[in-house]
């Protein structure tokens, strides 16, 4: 079995819909942490659509995997079908 590769999904309303500047960080909206980009992704997905009709609400995913092991380059942190021009379904 693959390491997992660790993703956290939250959001919340940002005061520029171009930024990442919260709000309020004390109600932001932590959707979960996730063993992959695929379902990272349904989850981040699933939360963006719900919040379609407010522009100022925004949710992003973090590769936590990144960011507790960043001496690997890139290519460790990625599966080949999480790559950049691979299957995101």
């Amino acid at each position: 079995m693959d390491k997992p590769l660790l993703h956290l999904v939250f959001g919340g309303e940002v005061k520029d819909p171009q930024g990442f500047d919260f709000v309020n960080v004390d109600q932001l909206d932590i959707r979960g942490i996730f063993p992959d980009h695929k379902s990272a992704m349904q989850a981040w997905r699933g939360a963006s659509q719900a919040h379609v009709d407010q522009a100022n609400f925004k949710y992003v995913i973090v590769h936590l995997h990144r960011l507790l092991d960043p001496e690997h380059p890139v290519e460790f942190h990625e599966r080949q079908n999480e790559r950049r021009g691979g299957d995101r379904r």
